[in-house]
């Protein structure tokens, strides 16, 4: 059967002599998405399969001639960091910088929201100690941005990261997605969780757990699970207040002697019904691991390019950016058929 995508040769973005790695691309409509964000990771202590790895990260500006080339900029100037920082922080945590951006301009305002992870690692080394916010930034540009207090805050139990910016509901509510956490009989999950978003503008609430690695049986998504971009209805409609989405899966992971090693990170789909916060289906199997990867492919931004097609963009071993371009009657072949239209 004919692959529902095809891997673009070479890397996005061109590196220089200021970083070895970058990973998670944001790119901004606004510009046709000739220009975004991305991250940079500044300095990295140990190796990304195996637990326990640091990265401290900078977001800087991207800009490029074509959709399959960008060249970095500047950091990523925004206003108000340092105080919100400060005011998160404490003497017990070690804050990591910002990671992980992702651009929703807001039609009804014509703002630009960023929203970037914020990680502060307990110095203790205690997971549950650590706090992982969802950090938000808005403005009339990329270049006005002005940082907020988290759209989702963490502490101590929840945790919020990667969000997926659904569509309002019938009730004008937009149930997004985060990468949240959960820890059973001491082993951590990556869960997919709905950000209830009654205002965009202000902070969102935690709702429930739409997706747990633990209460499914898929291998190929049983340790860790992340959103991705959700695809337009534009490119592909699967019914009425459903969208299709792209989802990041890790295997389980593996005990190597004191060491935990990691699982291969994977791309997948998902159906997500908006209007209820519910997903409806995780693919059995992922349908993208780039030839390179060792260990990570892991999803980050789609453009529509044209009818029926567009490009996806993925961070390879937390260390390039790589295309995809999509097809979406391939797509629809893999897809179960009360979902094809």
């Amino acid at each position: 059967m004919q692959k529902p995508y095809f891997q673009h040769k070479g890397k996005v973005v061109e590196t220089d002599n200021r970083f070895k790695h970058v990973m998670a691309i944001a790119l901004d409509p606004r510009t046709d998405y000739k220009e975004g964000i991305i991250r940079c990771i500044t300095s990295r202590g140990g190796d990304v399969k195996i637990k326990g790895s640091v990265d401290r990260s900078e977001l800087y500006k991207i800009s490029g001639s074509s959709l399959e080339s960008f060249k970095i900029g500047e950091r990523l100037n925004i206003k108000n960091e340092k105080e919100i920082v400060e005011q998160l922080g404490n003497d017990g945590l070690d804050f990591l910088g910002l990671e992980d951006p992702d651009i929703f301009i807001d039609e009804k305002t014509g703002l630009t929201h960023l929203y970037f992870t914020m990680p502060f690692i307990a110095k203790d080394k205690i997971e549950s100690h650590s706090h992982i916010h969802l950090g938000h930034a808005v403005g009339k540009s990329l270049d006005a941005l002005v940082m907020i207090m988290p759209s989702l805050k963490a502490d101590g139990v929840n945790s919020a990261k990667e969000v997926s910016v659904a569509p309002e509901n019938s009730k004008g509510i937009r149930c997004n997605l985060v990468e949240s956490s959960s820890i059973e009989n001491g082993t951590y999950y990556s869960t997919v969780r709905v950000g209830i978003a009654e205002n965009i503008d202000k902070p969102w609430k935690y709702g429930e757990t739409a997706f747990h690695p633990k209460e499914h049986s898929i291998p190929w998504i049983a340790g860790h699970a992340s959103p991705g971009p959700l695809l337009p209805k534009s490119f592909i409609d699967i019914g009425e207040r459903k969208l299709l989405g792209v989802i990041n899966g890790r295997e389980t992971n593996q005990k190597i002697g004191e060491k935990i090693k990691y699982g291969i990170f994977s791309v997948g789909l998902f159906i997500y019904d908006y209007e209820n916060g519910k997903i409806e289906w995780v693919s059995p199997e992922p349908f993208i691991r780039d030839t390179e990867a060792t260990t990570i492919t892991f999803a980050s931004q789609f453009v529509e390019t044209k009818q029926g097609e567009g490009i996806l963009y993925a961070h390879v071993d937390d260390s390039f950016v790589r295309a995809y371009t999509l097809k979406a009657e391939l797509l629809k072949t893999i897809l179960p058929a009360k979902f094809v239209l």
